[in-house]
């Protein structure tokens, strides 16, 4: 299929362009991705891959592999047979918010994203681009599901300044709502975007904030429906007992760790010497947050982390740990479940992985497990 051709053909050339000026770098990635990436979505597979032998029931919920596509891959709701024809365990959509947002802009770049191939990671200052609540949940509400893959939703604070504290908290539960209303299996609260110019304070005004949407929102759920808080892989190890202790206390039901990063001087070391100079390049006039391979053993440390404090302190109702940040293969997959994850998330590994193997990405990766 022509998205799988252009996925191989821009992995060989993907090398050479990081060598180009890096303001040129990040323009053309910046411009070709947000083409090909609509082009994308509206090509599924002919055929189907149904995998076998890593089926779990989580929440009431079937999912038939433990791996699926990470929130900010479909932010307008789309895409959901690609992945269901691919083999994915789940579909999630989103990150969305209250109202339509275009993304961010700065240098005249639209939604500034490069790779660091030879890395195998990236950055990206997109800035939550999406259609906003509605228009996702009118979307999802029309998708006829496939046994196995159950459809989860992101959704955020909307990141704009002139609105109160309350009032955006009042746009979320209504957002929560209304994705409860149309049907979707599992709702995700972005608490974690390193792209918008919100500040989200510190851990207790976190805590403020979903004990604010547990009362309003997890207390008078109308029907079982998983509420998971995806967090940073910036979180800091110590912090994590007591953000799980209160997630659990709220009524949660599980935790992803987890979000792109910002600690750049710690991540610019794990990379490829010749793509210093591009990240040097975006991380000083973007920003954004970092993904892919430099996540890996945070996100895997986060989870054991979490995994060790539900061992100690099992919970009452049924929690899970996801994993995102750093998954490109099976043995990612097999660290987490071992590390306690129940379930992983990629973005940047399945990129890389489609490059390769196109929309037998999946197939490959169930193989190797």
């Amino acid at each position: 299929m022509i998205t799988e051709l252009l996925a191989a053909s821009e992995a060989r050339l993907r090398p050479l362009l990081t060598r180009l000026p890096p303001s040129l770098a990040v323009r053309l990635y910046s411009l070709s991705r947000r083409h090909y990436l609509s082009s994308f979505v509206d090509r599924p597979p002919h055929r189907s891959f149904d995998p076998h032998g890593q089926e779990r029931t989580l929440w009431g919920l079937q999912f038939r592999s433990p791996l699926f596509n990470a929130a900010g891959m479909f932010k307008n709701g789309e895409g959901y047979w690609l992945v269901a024809r691919q083999g994915a365990g789940a579909y999630l959509a989103g990150t969305t918010t209250h109202r339509r947002r275009s993304g961010n802009r700065r240098h005249g770049v639209a939604q500034p994203f490069t790779p660091y191939p030879r890395s195998g990671a990236a950055s990206n200052w997109l800035g939550l681009p999406n259609v906003g609540h509605r228009a996702v949940a009118r979307r999802l509400k029309r998708v006829q599901r496939r046994l196995g893959c159950p459809v989860g939703v992101s959704a955020a604070i909307c990141p704009d300044p002139r609105l109160g504290d309350e009032v955006k908290l009042e746009q979320l539960t209504a957002a929560l709502e209304l994705y409860e209303a149309v049907g979707v299996d599992f709702l995700e609260i972005n608490e974690s975007c390193p792209n918008t110019a919100d500040d989200p304070g510190g851990l207790e005004e976190m805590r403020s904030r979903l004990a604010t949407l547990a009362e309003r929102f997890l207390a008078r759920r109308q029907r079982p429906l998983p509420v998971i808080v995806k967090l940073s892989c910036d979180t800091a190890e110590d912090d994590v007992s007591a953000v799980v202790k209160s997630l659990v206390e709220l009524g949660y039901d599980g935790v992803n760790f987890g979000n792109t990063s910002v600690d750049y001087p710690r991540h610019r070391a794990q990379l490829e010497d010749a793509e210093t100079a591009l990240y040097d390049y975006f991380t000083r006039a973007f920003g954004g947050g970092v993904s892919g391979r430099p996540l890996k053993e945070d996100s895997l440390r986060l989870v054991s982390a979490a995994a060790e404090h539900l061992g100690n302190h099992p919970p009452e109702q049924e929690f899970h740990i996801i994993r995102t940040g750093g998954i490109e293969d099976a043995e990612d997959v097999r660290r987490s479940l071992e590390a306690g994850a129940s379930l992983c998330q990629w973005y940047t590994g399945y990129f890389e992985a489609f490059s390769r193997h196109g929309h037998d990405l999946y197939r490959r990766l169930h193989e190797d497990l």
